[in-house]
């Protein structure tokens, strides 16, 4: 059996293509086998409360993109902006393969893998973060 395989502890909640579903007492496993599938744990979601620095936006826009709460016309190139924008601030090698994915990623309608390239800046930007208050 191929496919992305999904292990939930007792009541975690999962996105996926738009519904979020909910496991019960006992943990599961269980595979999705549709290709292109948009999945989400909610434990990794981004609150709209929570948005509160450049990456976190992007992280929440390509969240907004994957569950579909967001029209994909004008997302996908307000993300690829945004990732721009970062990109003159995140100069080192490192950043730049990730914001590089990221854009590939928007590009090849792939938000997961956008999310993904995205969440990882997280660290760099805490510790630009708290450097600038210094």
């Amino acid at each position: 059996m191929s496919g992305l395989v999904l292990k939930l502890g007792p009541h975690e909640r999962v996105l996926i293509n738009g519904a979020v579903i909910e496991n019960s007492e006992r943990r599961i496993r269980f595979s999705i086998l549709t290709p292109g599938a948009n999945v989400l744990r909610m434990r990794d979601a981004i609150h709209p409360d929570d948005v509160t620095t450049p990456v976190r936006r992007l992280c929440y826009m390509a969240q907004l993109l994957l569950s579909g709460d967001m029209r994909e016309d004008g997302a996908r190139l307000q993300l690829l902006r945004g990732i721009e924008e970062i990109s003159q601030i995140m100069t080192d090698a490192d950043s730049r393969l990730l914001l590089a994915a990221a854009s590939q990623a928007v590009l090849e309608e792939a938000p997961y893998q956008a999310l993904k390239a995205l969440r990882a800046l997280l660290p760099r930007e805490r510790r630009l973060l708290a450097a600038a208050r210094q």
